[in-house]
């Protein structure tokens, strides 16, 4: 799996950096000519955007699974947006400027979501193959930040999944403490993972646990969703939060103490109820617990990258790697 890009935008020169970087990327999971030059533009006009509008912010940037394509998300704190649609419509600026910049983003890309609101803004769009097609990535709505501790080359948090028409199965690892030995661990456990993902959780958990010997250890999460049954059955040992999100409100997911590797005394699964609208939200402790999605009206309703955008944006700790995951299975 490739390594996330976090892309810091603070004024013009970053914005040529983060273009470099990205059709760097682009070019490694095998884009095209034609849609690295569409990368180039769309990642010129959201740091652009992001420098003129907001006073800076970040582009995320990873790639998707299944096919070629990548991912960018940009997040800023600025004032927001009055009005989307008049924001992407060519000839409306705020600055004096000619006023096509977003509404080049929409053209470039074979997907935008927007979510604007007064303590800033957050754009997600994809980039693809045109040809390329992933019917599992249709049946499912994925989004994901993981972002290294800041001064850290490497990720010490890991996540894999795996889906069906009826089913998403989600594992998230959290090596412990930062740098090369946490990302052992996680790496570890995501290739635990991958080897059967069809384990109930309690099961996977287990599995991880041994395979985590040797290394420093992780706390682990593993959650499998049954759409069919209407349920989510979850386990976990340490600090990983998660929650089921839907119109009836919030349930958390319990997990119990432990280290995955190292110290695991119960291994317990717990079965909540699962809906057509509901949001399955995971995260590592790099983001404070206390975040609230009623503060962000409308935010739940749109893509799941917008939603692990903003709240890496506004709760990530800052001292420590990051992983937020939320996911939702698309109308039949």
């Amino acid at each position: 799996m490739q390594e996330p890009l976090l892309c810091p935008i603070g004024d013009r020169s970053q914005v040529g950096e983060a273009r470099r970087r990205v059709v760097a990327l682009a070019a490694r999971i095998g884009l095209g000519e034609v849609p690295r030059e569409k990368l180039a533009l769309l990642v010129n006009e959201l740091g652009t955007n992001l420098v003129k509008h907001a006073g800076g912010g970040e582009l995320i940037v990873r790639a998707l699974p299944g096919r070629p394509a990548l991912e960018i998300l940009a997040l800023d704190k600025g004032g927001g947006m009055a009005s989307v649609e008049e924001s992407f419509r060519d000839g409306h600026s705020t600055s004096g400027s000619a006023g096509t910049g977003l509404g080049a983003v929409r053209r470039l890309a074979s997907f935008v979501d927007v979510y604007s609101h007064p303590g800033g803004t957050a754009i997600v769009a994809h980039v693809a193959v045109p040809e390329a097609s992933d019917p599992a990535a249709r049946r499912w709505e994925v989004g994901a930040v993981c972002v290294s501790k800041s001064g850290e080359e490497v990720c010490g948090d890991g996540w894999a999944s795996a889906d069906t028409a009826d089913g998403y199965r989600l594992m998230m690892a959290d090596g412990l403490g930062h740098g090369l030995g946490a990302a052992e661990a996680a790496r570890a456990a995501v290739r635990c993972f991958e080897r059967d993902p069809t384990l109930g959780p309690a099961a996977q958990v287990s599995a991880i646990h041994l395979a985590l010997r040797g290394t420093r250890g992780a706390a682990v999460a593993v959650v499998n969703i049954d759409r069919r049954a209407g349920v989510a059955i979850f386990a976990g040992v340490g600090n990983i939060a998660g929650s089921i999100i839907a119109d009836r409100g919030s349930r958390h997911l319990a997990s119990l103490n432990g280290t995955a590797g190292h110290t695991v005394h119960k291994i317990t699964e717990f079965g909540y109820p699962w809906t057509d609208d509901a949001l399955l939200l995971v995260h590592t402790d790099g983001l404070v617990s206390r975040w609230n999605l009623d503060r962000y009206p409308g935010l739940v309703q749109r893509h799941p990258s917008l939603v692990a955008g903003v709240l890496f944006r506004d709760f990530n700790r800052g001292r420590d790697d990051v992983t937020v995951v939320a996911a939702r299975g698309r109308a039949a």
